[in-house]
């Protein structure tokens, strides 16, 4: 069983850290953009990037913004995508928000966050998380 998801078809998958691997094997994954600020030096066979978000601190507006603008850039660059940050919930659902914002999946924060969820249920956007993307995107 698949323990990561697909949040555009075909072209965008999340999940959390230890699904990386499988998802690059099964998916034909381009880039991997790993969203932990913790995250170790990495001896991962595919190409990552590393887009730190701090988890549970505020005040994370330019991170989560820089990691929004990675993963469309490559998505409008016609790559395939994975993202994650440990477990796959909180960073991981904040930067598919902002993802499906951006690229005129969704017309709101609210409609956004529900098809994230619906895409992966656990997603679950922390309420400082939320606070910088109605910064980032005030009129949705």
């Amino acid at each position: 069983m698949k323990n990561y998801h697909e949040l555009v078809q075909d072209r965008i998958y999340i999940g959390g850290a230890d699904d990386a691997e499988e998802a690059v094997k099964h998916e034909t994954i381009d880039l991997v953009f790993d969203l932990r600020a913790e995250s170790p030096k990495s001896d991962a066979t595919y190409s990552r990037i590393h887009s730190p978000i701090v988890d549970n601190e505020g005040d994370q507006d330019d991170s989560i913004k820089a990691s929004i603008e990675q993963v469309v850039t490559a998505y409008k660059d016609g790559k395939n995508i994975y993202f994650h940050c440990q477990g796959g919930s909180n960073r991981t659902g904040t930067v598919a928000v902002g993802t499906l914002l951006e690229l005129g999946f969704a017309e709101t924060l609210e409609e956004a966050e529900a098809m994230a969820q619906e895409s992966r249920p656990k997603i679950n956007v922390k309420p400082e998380m939320m606070e910088s993307l109605r910064k980032l995107y005030p009129n949705k």
